[in-house]
């Protein structure tokens, strides 16, 4: 290597840092010296991971599991895996489950098995921070379409037609929605996924949400549609967001049998397999089925008097207006009538105010910010406080 030349990678050179990860850094690292600072960072459940499930985590750990398990996942987790999709629709076997480090890996190993340099890869904007980072990590290109708060922050049948191309691989779908907290109706997602299908596309259905879901809507899987779907669709999701296990790395991939081996040869090569006592811990919430919806039924309804405090007060704030979410534990606030980009507000709200939210650049909306109401009810209240003072500044 020569003395001038850069010793990173091309790969790493232009892949950017997460910034939802990076605002949640930098507020715990003011709350450790000492700053009262209103969180709204993180994208992550407050609660403790239900008891049942640590207890059979570390019953496991006691009893010696602590060994390698097949890439893919222990058998009686992916079996269990299998008969809870093919209980909402889906017809698949355990060989076609893979459970992965978490559902950000299931979704990387998905684009890495299905997405080949020069790919496009269709994603939806408002995004998820990650998914184009990760198209450019297989050589594939990210093209965007475009959604506003005025549209439900949902694509059209007719824009995806138009962003079709030759070199069109891939769609990438996720709904319930991150940031936005936007679902798309079964007929709305039906309408898209058949155009995606007889343009010979694949998608990947990102659904880590799809439990957390409020005002008495439903969620749906594409992969259930027809066979032709079934086929064409990845469905990942994982325990992360339904069951507060964020630090566990639990994400969970269903496809048909030729990706679903592909992403756990690519497993096989990069992290081998979850860690074994973990996956018990997963297990437990399909073996204790009436604990596991008990605590999500609980979890939900705190998450949905906080989505509507929160939705209540952004909108009673001169200059923001808020799109109702229907999922997930996320509000997208339109922030344009300030005049300043979603960059700087979020800077001086924390400067000023002590507010940490996510600039709505990261997520390739500008003009917005996303707040997580996955957070105490005190942060919301005083947070509420604090952005109109910061408001009313801006407006005068």
């Amino acid at each position: 290597m020569s003395q001038t030349s850069s010793p990173l990678s091309t790969w790493a050179k232009n892949i950017a840092p997460s910034p939802t990860l990076a605002v949640d850094a930098k507020a715990k690292a003011l709350k450790a010296a000492g700053k009262d600072v209103c969180g709204f960072g993180a994208g992550e459940p407050d609660f403790d991971t239900p008891a049942f499930i640590k207890e059979a985590c570390a019953k496991a750990l006691n009893e010696g599991q602590t060994k390698y398990t097949p890439t893919p996942g222990i058998p009686a987790l992916r079996k269990a895996i299998a008969e809870y999709y093919n209980g909402r629709g889906f017809s698949v076997t355990e060989g076609q489950v893979v459970v992965s480090p978490g559902g950000k890996m299931s979704c990387y190993l998905t684009i890495l098995a299905t997405v080949s340099p020069g790919d496009e890869v269709i994603i939806p904007a408002p995004y998820w921070v990650s998914y184009p980072e990760m198209v450019k990590l297989a050589g594939g290109v990210p093209k965007f379409i475009a959604a506003e708060d005025s549209t439900g922050f949902k694509i059209t049948p007719e824009q995806l037609k138009a962003a079709i191309t030759p070199k069109t691989k891939l769609l990438i779908l996720n709904s319930p929605s991150n940031p936005t907290g936007a679902l798309y109706s079964e007929a709305e997602l039906r309408a898209i996924v058949d155009v995606a299908i007889k343009a010979g596309l694949l998608i990947m259905s990102d659904e880590i949400y799809e439990h957390l879901i409020y005002d008495g809507q439903k969620g749906c899987s594409p992969a259930t549609f027809s066979k032709e779907a079934s086929e064409r669709v990845i469905t990942v999701s994982g325990f992360a967001k339904t069951y507060s296990m964020t630090g566990w790395r639990m994400g969970t991939l269903v496809a048909t049998k030729e990706i679903a081996t592909a992403v756990a040869d690519l497993q096989s090569q990069t992290t081998s397999n979850v860690t074994s006592f973990a996956q018990y811990g997963a297990l437990a919430v399909y073996q204790h089925i009436d604990k596991a919806r008990a605590a999500l039924t609980e979890m939900l309804t705190h998450f949905d008097r906080r989505r509507l405090k929160l939705y209540d007060g952004l909108n009673a704030i001169p200059g923001i207006s808020c799109y109702r979410s229907q999922g997930a534990f996320y509000l997208f606030p339109n922030i344009k009538s300030f005049g300043l980009s979603s960059n700087e507000f979020c800077a001086r709200l924390l400067e000023d105010e002590l507010v940490a939210a996510v600039p709505g650049s990261a997520f390739g909306a500008e003009g917005y910010i996303r707040l997580s109401y996955a957070t105490a009810d005190a942060t919301i209240e005083k947070g509420l406080v604090r952005i109109a003072n910061f408001c009313s500044k801006l407006k005068k």
